[in-house]
């Protein structure tokens, strides 16, 4: 039995109500009070594909794990932490526009930037604690120029807010986790975060999505539809799984967040930087289980983003701009893929893209990647040609009437008992050595997908 491009998306909704997450990483979570995200800008959230997370904080100073070297610290180390280390944090080479031109480039739709992590210490001119960046020698606002950078480049503006304060319990000589007497506390810590949101959804106009990790973030995801009814929450309301791709598709929005290295914030020693052909294969299995990958960048204490970082970020940045339309303004197909190949369809349900990933390796001497000019037959177990198919690759010239006979690359298929059988040639130059490591995507025209 053959399914068309039409019916995929209704498939695929059956899909996973017959076969739900398994695992409860991947569950929505329970949800409180009766107000939600409104489902148009959801939809919208899922034409996105890719956004920027950005964890830095003035502990990135020391190169440490952001705001978790408080938990288990002793009291000199917290004195210390909390009162002689924003003393030093002076960022005088924090541009926001640097950021936004590697991230736009890079092809995301949006950034979200860590205003308070569980430090407790405020990015912005807060009213509610000294604990923030008005208090140190760089004393200006970093949120609201992180806020009116988004706009000046078209992104769409994010913040991380972290319910948890481990400064609000450092001050009441409470463990910044763990504590026996931290539930006395409660009432007063949700009190002073929704402080927090009063300025952060007050002070720099509307805000497009906020993620809200740890804590009481189910009753303040209520409190910022109250007060900001067209902003987004992720997690909070979404799934979203960190770290890990769920096995299979999700239904509705959803967002994974990964590292770039092992750290989240900067770290200037024993990182492990993952490869670029990796990211832009977690980009692509992301897309077709359905959902945005949300990747992190750490910047220096400085304000730079690191070097190591802005080359993964270009190398992605060159893949998108050939590939960028089987990313954006796409659903899940009624089957996902697999490590050799995944799938894609545009919304309108006309086009269905193939990401060859078997053809990807890091190692130049490993023998998959596709050489420029060479030609390669892939089988698409799960695909079935019509009469009306039409197969190229995205980024080169389909058009062979445009060539002389001796440049033959165009793409030539047939249909076969295990499945359909495409010959391409990658004709694009895209690398000096002719080599390529990344994923080459198919455009096919009028196919259907095999039970």
């Amino acid at each position: 039995m053959m399914r068309t491009l039409t019916a995929l998306s209704f498939a695929f909704l059956a899909l996973c109500t017959l076969a739900p997450c398994q695992a409860q990483r991947f569950s929505k979570p329970r949800l409180e009070g009766d107000l939600r995200n409104d489902p148009a800008l959801e939809d919208e959230f899922m034409d996105w594909g890719l956004g920027i997370f950005v964890h830095w904080s003035f502990d990135s100073q020391l190169g440490s794990v952001i705001s978790h070297s408080m938990d288990y610290a002793s009291r000199d180390y917290l004195d210390r932490y909390v009162n002689e280390l924003p003393k030093t944090f002076n960022p005088t080479q924090y541009d926001p526009d640097k950021w936004m031109e590697i991230a736009k480039l890079a092809g995301a739709k949006y950034m979200v930037f860590t205003t308070k992590h569980h430090s407790g210490f405020c990015m912005w001119d807060t009213k509610t604690t000294d604990f923030n960046i008005m208090n140190t020698p760089y004393g200006k606002d970093i949120v609201g120029e992180y806020v009116e950078a988004c706009r000046r480049h078209g992104l769409k503006v994010g913040y991380y807010y972290s319910p948890e304060d481990f400064a609000f319990h450092y001050e009441r000589d409470v463990p910044a986790r763990g504590g026996v007497e931290a539930g006395k506390y409660h009432d007063e810590l949700v009190a002073y975060t929704k402080k927090h949101l009063d300025e952060l959804f007050s002070n720099y106009g509307e805000i497009d999505v906020i993620f809200l990790d740890g804590g009481h973030k189910g009753e303040l995801a209520q409190y910022v539809h109250e007060i900001a009814p067209r902003c987004l929450v992720t997690r909070g309301e979404m799934v979203t799984p960190e770290q890990r791709l769920p096995p299979d598709p999700i239904l509705g929005p959803w967002e994974t967040c990964f590292t770039l290295g092992n750290q989240w914030q900067y770290k200037p020693t024993n990182e492990d930087y993952k490869s670029g052909t990796r990211l832009i294969n977690m980009l692509i299995e992301t897309r077709a289980k359905g959902g945005n990958l949300l990747i992190n960048m750490g910047p220096m204490p400085s304000g730079i983003v690191p070097l190591e970082q802005e080359e993964r970020f270009r190398e992605l940045a060159l893949w998108m701009f050939v590939n960028n339309e089987a990313i954006y303004d796409i659903r899940p197909c009624v089957v996902a893929g697999d490590k050799d190949v995944y799938y894609t369809q545009s919304k309108d349900g006309k086009y269905v893209y193939a990401f060859l990933t078997g053809l990807t390796d890091d190692d130049p001497n490993g023998g998959t990647q596709w050489g420029r000019s060479a030609r390669k037959d892939v089988l698409l177990k799960q695909l079935k040609s019509t009469p009306d198919t039409q197969i190229s690759v995205l980024g080169q010239e389909h058009r062979m009437e445009k060539f002389t006979s001796r440049h033959d690359i165009g793409t030539r298929f047939k249909q076969t008992d295990a499945g359909l059988e495409v010959s391409a040639v990658r004709a694009q130059r895209l690398y000096n050595n002719r080599r390529w490591p990344n994923a080459v995507v198919l455009r096919l025209e009028n196919v259907e997908f095999v039970d």
